[in-house]
């Protein structure tokens, strides 16, 4: 989400896909082919039931969680919302040049969606129901539920696995939450090996529209969050969040009651702009922030995807270890 407010193969990508997967296309797992055969019944967030007449291998993604989700489970969609966004915000699971575009994220093209003739289109329930009513008359939709702050990694986990079952990659989906849950466990007992279990951190984005500049915090129930309570670190962010994404939204002034010495303060700037090393350069109260005085203001590696997939996890959980454990 390039900017939401609270109101987002070539050969090296091959191998991407190989190493998160533990498996390729030619030495699937028995019982993913066995499940290609026949028909697949999946319930989606809607409650809906969408039965297909065999996994779905021509997959449209409209949003880039579950975009992510597909690759990572060794479907290359055929069409995807905004590619060349994706290409810089998700790094953990890259896109084939033969992806085609089928519009912006916030106004996908049904024309060009249809055009593509896909067995299933995958969208997130925040698009809207006069969207799926206008596929559903071409192409059966799969609904993920796409952020939940009550759960947020229980939810990512329901939506790999539904989308799994509906390109008949079930067994995929198993390893990759099993090296999620592995790289969960290792940072984990590395960081409380370090003694800095229970540590602050925040994590946030921000944009600048005239000389104002406006921070979007990830609270409690973001997915990021989320991660880093399970290694065992505290979000230091108690502001008011949204109930699906668990965001909230503050300004400079509303940072100064983060005043614990050992906070570590990450953003991510994917787009390339900065606005924490550049529009706040000149700020007397961003500059007397202890986490700003102390060096601990850490700009991620560009293209972690904060609203991602398990792959995308496992680049937070890295990010997060080690700066925990230096």
């Amino acid at each position: 989400m390039t900017r939401i407010r609270v109101t987002a193969i070539v050969a090296a990508a091959a191998a991407l896909l190989l190493s998160a997967c533990g498996t390729t296309e030619n030495t699937a797992a028995p019982e993913t082919s066995a499940a290609a055969a026949g028909p697949v019944t999946v319930t989606d967030s809607r409650g809906k039931e969408i039965s297909l007449k065999a996994p779905a291998t021509k997959v449209v993604g409209l949003e880039w969680g579950e975009v992510e989700m597909l690759v990572g489970l060794g479907v290359m969609p055929v069409g995807v919302a905004d590619p060349k966004g994706y290409a810089t915000w998700v790094s953990a699971a890259k896109l084939d040049p033969s992806v085609k575009d089928v519009g912006t994220r916030g106004e996908p093209s049904v024309d060009s969606i249809v055009a593509l003739q896909p067995d299933l289109v995958v969208m997130e329930d925040d698009r809207g129901a006069n969207l799926v009513t206008q596929l559903e008359k071409y192409v059966p939709v799969l609904v993920a539920k796409g952020s939940d702050a009550a759960d947020n990694l229980g939810r990512m986990r329901a939506d790999l696995n539904m989308i799994a079952k509906a390109v008949g990659k079930t067994a995929e989906a198993d390893k990759l939450l099993a090296d999620f849950d592995a790289a969960l466990a290792d940072g984990k007992k590395k960081i409380a090996d370090a003694g800095a279990a229970g540590r602050p951190f925040v994590i946030a984005d921000g944009w600048k529209e005239g000389s104002t500049v406006s921070i979007r915090m990830f609270g409690q129930g973001s997915l990021v969050s989320q991660i880093g309570i399970q290694l065992g670190l505290t979000n230091a962010w108690t502001g008011k969040t949204d109930a699906a994404w668990g965001l909230g939204q503050t300004d400079v002034e509303g940072l100064t009651g983060l005043k614990d010495p050992n906070l570590h303060f990450f953003y991510n700037a994917s787009d390339g702009t900065d606005v924490f090393a550049d529009g706040l350069a000149g700020n007397a109260i961003w500059t007397s922030l202890p986490f700003v005085k102390q060096g601990n203001l850490h700009r991620l590696p560009n293209g972690i995807w904060t609203f991602g997939g398990p792959l995308s996890g496992k680049q937070y959980i890295d990010q997060l270890v080690k700066t925990y454990t230096v």
